[in-house]
């Protein structure tokens, strides 16, 4: 689709940056331990004062919490232990008095093995159309197929020891996930009916969008396939492969048959209006496929996982980032930058390890430790570069903080069930959903629950309360309030809404100049070298003006000032010329 086609250049998601809430890490206001929509509504102020346009929130759905919530056991209600569908009303009002749009997570692909349908699938006779909207299949010689679960061990798990009946000793049922989130079976049409139903009911509530979960996964290849990968995806380092693990590649990823679902899930947004939108968590190899799901009559937005897996590393950011916004502009779409969210270790510790140090598997208490201190300065360059660029941006909540992975975790805590599945070999994401620091105060679990609660779900690193936001109130170079300054300046020049140029610049640095959509000119440009390096020539004419600049990396080369004509290693500088 070309993209001169499209008729929603003005919607707010096109430039808008996107905060997401991890419900059960945010905010506790019952003293469980256990975040909650209270604690969001007892924090309205302070995501107005971030300066962001829209909320994210992670699923609040009822569920067993095998998976930490997507595992669904009702798409039309709130987990007990988050509040209510009044109290999520509440929130969704106050959002929407500051301004602020939201957004929900639907998780499509697989429900909890308690979800009423799956139950009755269990309850049914063999070959009963209640099996249906599940993808059960007969084998007596073993599984049905190779194929792998992505948290470790077999993608099929026997029926018999669920349902308990003797006619299903040679039946299966698959969960690309754990065993506790069967298949939805797409070929079924009364599951496209359920979720029709599902948006709508939401959308009745004044929801603005959908964060649509494993968005590449919901079809599979009918010939049910072996797969070239295998059972063992998190052992396995044959093609499409990184980092020990298997790709999201496979008969079960990226098959022609999603974009179907999303263009008849278009079709009931529009009934509301342009504005409402959809975004793609689709764990594609290249930013050209990910175009493929925000095509007009599709997706609205894509996460642009390409620049989160892509090294620190000035030739290979460049490379992705201009494949990014070609193959974005190719079908009309906005670029959607992302750094971190809750599948991902924190892009401030990420980038603190050397370049080429795998973190796909979660970090523990005995593996290398990264820089806090160079992680932290990288961060916040990086994140300060792709939010100077044309396009939204997602962040992840705590980053706002600077907080780090939570490396020293203890293994015995640990409630992902990747590190049970993996036979305790790949550690997971439990270190970048630790709740978040409000305060200094241990007692209260660092302002995260009321004083003398219960202990949080996960346990926090002791120095927690230095990085809490009540500590960064009061520093005027914290972490917390140049976020607020980036997002106020980006807000404010409607950078999101620019157009870019690529300028000529050291290779070590990258330049882009953005013409904002008030008419004003930008130069975004940071240094991934590690001394200083000189800027782009267009950054030196008469009369410019630095708008934000973030700290640089201490180096042996000491960087001149910007008033020097240079840019810090490290360092991203936005420059009004």
């Amino acid at each position: 689709m070309n993209q001169l086609h499209r008729n929603d250049w003005n919607q707010w998601w096109r430039s808008a940056a996107i905060y997401q809430v991890y419900p059960r890490s945010f905010s506790d206001s019952n003293g469980d331990g256990i975040g909650d929509l209270g604690g969001v509504l007892e924090k309205i102020d302070y995501l107005e004062q971030l300066n962001i346009d829209a909320v994210w929130f992670s699923p609040f759905y009822p569920s067993p919490q095998h998976d930490t919530g997507y595992d669904v056991a009702d798409y039309l209600d709130i987990n007990p232990e988050y509040g209510n569908l009044q109290t999520f009303d509440k929130v969704l009002a106050e959002l929407h008095a500051r301004g602020i749009k939201v957004i929900i997570d639907v998780v499509p692909n697989h429900s909890s093995w308690e979800h009423p349908l799956f139950k009755q699938a269990l309850a049914a006779q063999p070959g009963d159309s209640a099996r249906d909207m599940y993808m059960f299949r007969k084998s007596s010689d073993g599984a049905p197929n190779n194929w792998g679960s992505m948290f470790g061990g077999s993608a099929w798990s026997k029926v018999e020891p669920l349902s308990g009946k003797a006619s299903d000793r040679d039946w299966w049922y698959l969960h690309i996930f754990d065993a506790s989130q069967p298949d939805f079976n797409w070929e079924n049409p009364k599951v496209h009916e359920f979720f029709r139903s599902y948006l709508r009911f939401w959308l009745d509530r004044g929801v603005d969008g959908f964060r649509v979960d494993v968005a590449h996964g919901l079809v599979k290849d009918p010939a049910l396939p072996d797969d070239l990968v295998g059972p063992d995806r998190l052992n396995y380092e044959g093609p499409n492969s990184e980092n020990g693990r298997a790709l999201d590649v496979g008969p079960f990823f990226n098959q022609p048959g999603v974009h179907d679902i999303y263009r008849e899930w278009r079709q009931v947004l529009d009934e509301y209006g342009r504005d409402r939108m959809l975004v793609a968590e689709a764990w594609v190899n290249t930013p050209e496929q990910e175009a493929m799901y925000v095509r007009e009559d599709e997706m609205s937005q894509a996460f642009n996982f390409s620049v989160v897996n892509c090294p620190w590393e000035p030739g290979a950011l460049r490379k992705v980032i201009r494949r990014t916004q070609e193959a974005s502009a190719s079908v009309g779409a906005p670029a959607t930058w992302v750094l971190s969210n809750h599948d991902t270790v924190r892009h401030s510790t990420r980038l603190g390890y050397p370049t080429g140090a795998n973190t796909d598997n979660g970090i523990g208490v005995t593996d290398p430790q990264p820089d806090r201190e160079i992680g932290l300065t990288r961060a916040l360059s990086a994140t300060a570069f792709l939010a100077g660029l044309p396009g939204s941006i997602y962040l992840y909540n705590g980053e706002e903080l600077g907080l780090p992975e939570a490396t020293t975790l203890p293994d015995d805590a640990r409630q992902d069930p990747t590190w049970k599945r993996s036979g305790y070999r790949v550690r997971g994401r439990d270190g970048c959903r630790v709740p978040l620091p409000w305060s200094n105060n241990p007692s209260s679990n660092f302002g995260f629950s009321p004083a003398r609660a219960s202990s949080p779900w996960l346990p926090q690193p002791a120095d927690w309360g230095e990085l809490s936001a009540q500590v960064q109130e009061s520093n005027p170079y914290s972490p917390l309030n140049f976020y607020r300054k980036m997002l106020a300046t980006r807000r404010s020049l409607g950078l999101g809404m620019g157009k870019s140029t690529w300028l000529d610049s050291d290779p070590e640095v990258l330049s882009l100049l953005v013409t904002a959509s008030c008419g004003r000119k930008v130069i975004v440009a940071t240094n991934l070298a590690v001394g200083y390096r000189p800027l782009p020539q267009l950054a030196l004419s008469k009369g410019t003006k630095v708008l934000l600049q973030t700290p640089t990396i201490i180096s042996e080369d000491a960087a001149p000032s910007v008033e020097d004509s240079g840019i810090g290693p490290g360092q991203t500088l936005w420059i009004e010329i």
